[in-house]
């Protein structure tokens, strides 16, 4: 079971700081990682320090920055991609490009950037059309991706889809049937990696078009499904 955060575990929030943790998931996640033999990882754009900051004291395998940093186990070391050459000249045109504009958040992850506009809808056409042209010299390094309200570059050699490839390697979760869950377009990689290998893809939300197989309206939902397969019947 690969899991994505933000938008699927969790609801959104203003900030990325503002995101809650609801009561009784962390047992949820905690039953779930034990029902599969420790087979769930959590597969986000944040980093893995900021993962378990979250969910505080529970941890679990995960990818962060869209798998520019990779641990194993729980308590394994975490494998960290070099940021590309050219992305501190992008987050410093990025966060130029904020400090004119009120509202925009630049997230500076080191491998990673996304800037959040959530606060200032209003700049969403100019930050997609600004963030492109400064990654115009680098595309070879880096791609940008669309989130919900908000924008991500990363490097091209990282996706989720590769972190899931990455797993699936590995014990506990070599030969089994992986399904991943995602909200965005940042969750395609995962989606297509997981259905190559005849699993399973579900799509949280309705803010875009439905691309996985399987469709899930809420993050509430999903954690009520979860709810519903690891503690109200016992198992998954």
């Amino acid at each position: 079971m690969f899991l994505d955060v933000d938008g699927t575990l969790l609801d959104f929030a203003e900030t990325p700081d503002l995101v809650a943790v609801p009561p009784g998931l962390l047992d949820i996640l905690g039953k779930l990682h034990g029902d599969l033999g420790g087979a769930v990882a959590l597969v986000s754009g944040r980093k893995i320090a900021d993962l378990d900051r979250l969910f505080d004291p529970l941890r679990l395998p995960a990818a962060g920055q869209h798998g520019a940093e990779l641990r194993e186990a729980a308590n394994g070391e975490i494998v960290k991609a070099p940021p590309p050459a050219a992305l501190a000249a992008v987050i410093a045109a990025l966060q130029g490009f904020a400090a004119s504009r009120p509202g925009i958040l630049v997230e500076d992850k080191n491998s990673s950037v996304a800037v959040h506009y959530r606060r200032a809808p209003r700049y969403r056409h100019e930050l997609e059309e600004f963030t492109r042209a400064a990654i115009a010299a680098d595309t070879k390094e880096l791609e940008v991706l669309e989130a919900v309200m908000a924008v991500d570059v990363k490097p091209r050699s990282v996706d989720k889809g590769r972190a899931v490839a990455w797993f699936m390697d590995r014990a506990p979760f070599c030969g089994r049937v992986p399904v991943f869950v995602g909200d965005d377009r940042t969750d395609e990689d995962g989606f297509a990696a997981v259905i190559e290998r005849a699993g399973h893809a579900v799509q949280v939300g309705t803010s875009r078009p439905r691309t996985a197989p399987w469709h899930i309206a809420t993050p509430a939902d999903l954690r009520q499904w979860l709810r519903a397969g690891v503690v109200d019947h016992g198992g998954t």
